[in-house]
């Protein structure tokens, strides 16, 4: 093997060392959850899931998962698991005060 290719993948292993050189920006992928596939995305600082409990929530078990394995390569505010919720789900409106206060 070339030197240049070996330099290469001792300085990418060294990378893996450190995932804060990594900050992820946008992405899209598909989530094969238990009852079906789920598109969870990233965009503007926020995670997104197609699932019904994130539509009354904000957070599922889905971008739960994606904040733990990501963990801080994502940006520090889009780190928390779980959202400071009472144990109902916010209304309308105070999903929108929190859309709006981070825009």
């Amino acid at each position: 093997m070339r030197s240049s290719i070996i330099g290469k993948i001792e300085k990418a292993n060294r990378y893996i060392q450190e995932p804060d050189r990594v900050m992820f920006q946008d992405f899209k992928l598909s989530f094969d959850g238990d009852h079906s596939a789920y598109s969870v995305s990233f965009t503007e600082g926020k995670m997104y899931c197609s699932c019904d409990f994130f539509s009354n929530w904000g957070m599922c078990s889905h971008t739960i998962a994606m904040q733990k394995l990501l963990g801080e390569m994502l940006p520090v505010e889009a780190q928390t698991a779980v959202p400071q919720y009472s144990l109902h789900p916010p209304t309308h409106s105070q999903l929108e005060l929190k859309i709006e206060s981070n825009t």
